[in-house]
């Protein structure tokens, strides 16, 4: 991967405050903020690396829009029906690897995310993976054109309610 470092040193902060907004909107119970984060058009995706490197399709969470994934988020609140939980994302080595055609940023950054229940109070590691993203910083906030984010476990422990 030839990485541009003067592109990388230029944007970090930018997309390091994006990347952060989206995990400390989760870990607060604020997971509605996760759409706003999104272009409209924009794309988020889990699924497992198992898939990944295989090239199935088939992901745990596909949103293709800022609308989908808020209906999702208004189902999690008003229909699912699951134990209260939190998580807690811990992210690092956050580099800008490059810029589509369209002079969207291409991020990468490793996660990993621990769910506590909040009935027994046990804390657990939940996932833990990469995420790639594309993100437009052309406006006067940065936003997420893609969300594509693969953990490394072959499933994940129970249902995954909450986005990750």
């Amino acid at each position: 991967m030839n990485m541009d470092l003067a592109l990388h040193n230029m944007h970090i902060t930018t997309v390091s405050w994006l990347i952060a907004d989206w995990a400390h909107a989760i870990d607060d119970d604020r997971v509605e903020r996760i759409a706003e984060l999104m272009r409209e058009d924009g794309r988020y995706t889990v699924r497992s690396r198992f898939n990944a490197d295989r090239g199935l399709p088939l992901a745990i969470i596909d949103t293709h829009s800022a609308a989908q994934l808020r209906d999702r988020i208004r189902s999690m609140r008003v229909a699912n029906i699951y134990q209260p939980q939190h998580y807690r994302h811990v992210v690092s080595a956050i580099q800008v690897t490059g810029q589509t055609q369209t002079r969207l940023l291409q991020v990468r950054s490793a996660f990993a995310v621990f769910r506590t229940l909040v009935t027994a109070g046990d804390t657990i590691f939940f996932a833990g993976g990469r995420s790639d993203d594309l993100i437009d910083v052309s406006g006067p906030e940065p936003r997420f054109a893609h969300r594509l984010m693969t953990f490394d476990s072959r499933a994940v422990e129970t249902l995954m309610i909450i986005p990750i």
